[in-house]
């Protein structure tokens, strides 16, 4: 691929790390104060992430564009650097009361937000069609599903599985939604939520989907899933305790449940 003369001046010379964190299959390039995104052009419009991420610039703490080109196979995201530590750096693993108390902290923040403006829209319907899209076009990915989810025990195919999805629907309960609520994509410094990282599926969307997608990525951090390492004497149920409120175990399962298909 070749970089956008406007973008490549800007990092040119520059040292540069590359993450391999997470499953987008994005190209990223991470600068002492910014990271460029490298992605392939998908279906949906990626002018509405950048509208988005400019929507929530003074919102939350969040990635501002820097630049943003494209050519016919990619789009160049560059973005301002978020400060701090991953939510799952070895020293909030160790203090899991500590990052409980932040997450929890991190999805209010979200939920604070009036989306009455707000300029994209993941509701269900929204995210069925994309489903729907991925599975006839054969894009799920099947090497990094849960292990109950298909197969004995389970559902016969991802068309079952969306299938399920479509014929049992929870209750919508919207509010700003991260997308992608995982402890890689939460940053903490010193007490404080220090920024969120790849919104590019964010916008208002069900609560509990956040939720599911955080109680996941903690199990998964805690069990060694995630990482190797196993942090024993924890639970992800503690992070309702942390939220204060009940569990609703339907709602957690259907958002693990469609995220399968993504």
């Amino acid at each position: 691929m070749e970089i956008p003369d406007n973008i490549q001046k800007l990092i040119d010379g520059k040292p540069y790390t590359s993450d391999a964190i997470g499953m987008s299959g994005s190209k990223i390039m991470i600068f002492d104060n910014s990271v460029l995104k490298i992605v392939k052009k998908q279906i949906e419009n990626e002018d509405a992430v950048v509208e988005m991420m400019h929507w929530l610039d003074g919102k939350i703490p969040a990635p501002k564009v820097i630049a943003c080109e494209k050519d016919d196979e990619y789009q160049y995201l560059l973005m301002s650097k978020v400060a701090g530590k991953m939510s799952c750096d070895e020293y909030y693993m160790e203090h899991p009361k500590e990052l409980l108390d932040l997450l929890a902290k991190a999805l209010k923040m979200l939920w604070s937000v009036d989306i009455s403006d707000c300029p994209r829209n993941r509701n269900m319907d929204v995210e069925l069609e994309e489903a729907k899209y991925r599975v006839e076009n054969n894009l799920v990915d099947m090497d990094n599903v849960e292990p109950a989810t298909f197969g004995e025990g389970g559902f016969e195919s991802p068309q079952a599985l969306l299938k399920w999805l479509e014929s049992n629907r929870p209750d919508y309960e919207p509010v700003l939604s991260h997308g992608d609520f995982c402890l890689p994509n939460v940053f903490m410094e010193a007490g404080r939520i220090s920024g969120f990282i790849d919104l590019g599926d964010a916008g208002v969307g069900d609560k509990w989907r956040d939720i599911a997608l955080c109680y996941r990525s903690l199990k998964h951090n805690f069990d060694g899933s995630f990482g190797g390492k196993v942090y024993p004497d924890f639970n992800p149920d503690m992070l309702f305790e942390a939220l204060g409120i009940e569990p609703n175990y339907n709602k957690l399962q259907y958002y693990i449940l469609l995220d399968e298909l993504f």
